[in-house]
């Protein structure tokens, strides 16, 4: 197996897998999407609400706010020391609102929100909730915990987590006449005409269309597209709760603990099979 990293900032990546199936590349993606857990608002007290919003709608907006994770610091609430459905410091955090519109009309951003813990607060500032006439006002408590994917999509940790094969593009240079019609309906433009031949660019930015194929003159078509079934494109983009070289470390935990889990279990049923 290899792994070479394309592309890689705080919050996006891009790196190429060399060596697996589509069943491990897919084990992975699915990991990332709903076993990586990261911290969002679970419940919210509502003090005082006199905007247009109901409650529940409310609610549900704080909740879709992605907040910035310290898994480091708390415990997901089924496996923290407490044992309390109301949480405690070690597995919960506590944000506050409290805004009021006067003489004009008032947007109440995320960046109204107080956190307790600066290290839980909204990934951006400029996240809108909802707009006060003048006179209303929102007071609230929100709550945070650790969750996963599986349980709800504001738990995700990325906004993008795809991965395709790895694209190849044969020309074959004796038939080829350079014409020039593949170069000009690639929707991509991997392919460029230098010095009277077809040459290919930016091989990963291919999306297996064909239309190359399809435009090609000679019969059987000089251009030839296809993938390799052992090579993998993986593109991640994180919602900024965690690095996305974090989501990658966390994701491969679960998936060693999944295994030895298994392993363990496995080997439990053969002993006991043997003594029976």
């Amino acid at each position: 197996m290899k792994i070479r990293i394309i592309e890689m900032d705080g919050n996006s990546m891009r790196f190429v897998v060399e060596g697996i199936d589509p069943s491990l590349a897919n084990t992975l993606r699915r990991i990332i999407l709903s076993e990586v857990p990261t911290m969002a608002i679970d419940e919210v007290v509502i003090i005082e609400n006199s905007s247009i919003l109901h409650n529940e709608i409310l609610a549900l907006r704080l909740g879709l706010i992605p907040l910035k994770t310290d898994l480091d610091s708390y415990n997901l609430p089924e496996e923290c020391s407490c044992k309390s459905e109301f949480g405690c410091p070690l597995c919960r955090s506590t944000l506050t609102l409290d805004v009021q519109a006067k003489d004009d009309v008032r947007t109440v951003y995320s960046g109204d929100l107080i956190p307790e813990d600066p290290d839980v607060a909204p990934v951006s500032d400029k996240i809108p909730i909802v707009k006060l006439a003048p006179g209303q006002r929102v007071r609230l408590e929100a709550y945070a915990k650790l969750g996963r994917g599986k349980d709800h999509a504001k738990w995700q940790p990325v906004s993008l987590c795809i991965y395709r094969y790895m694209p190849q593009i044969e020309i074959d240079e004796e038939r080829c006449n350079a014409c020039g019609r593949c170069v000009e309906i690639c929707p991509k433009r991997i392919l460029v005409e230098k010095d009277g031949k077809i040459e290919v660019e930016n091989l990963m930015e291919c999306t297996l269309c064909r239309d190359c194929v399809e435009a090609c003159g000679e019969k059987p078509p000089a251009i030839k597209v296809s993938w390799d079934p052992k090579t993998f494109i993986f593109d991640l983009e994180s919602t900024g709760t965690l690095p996305v070289e974090r989501i990658m470390i966390e994701a491969f935990k679960v998936l060693d603990k999944k295994f030895s889990d298994f392993k363990e279990t496995f080997i439990g049923v053969v002993h006991e099979s043997k003594e029976d």
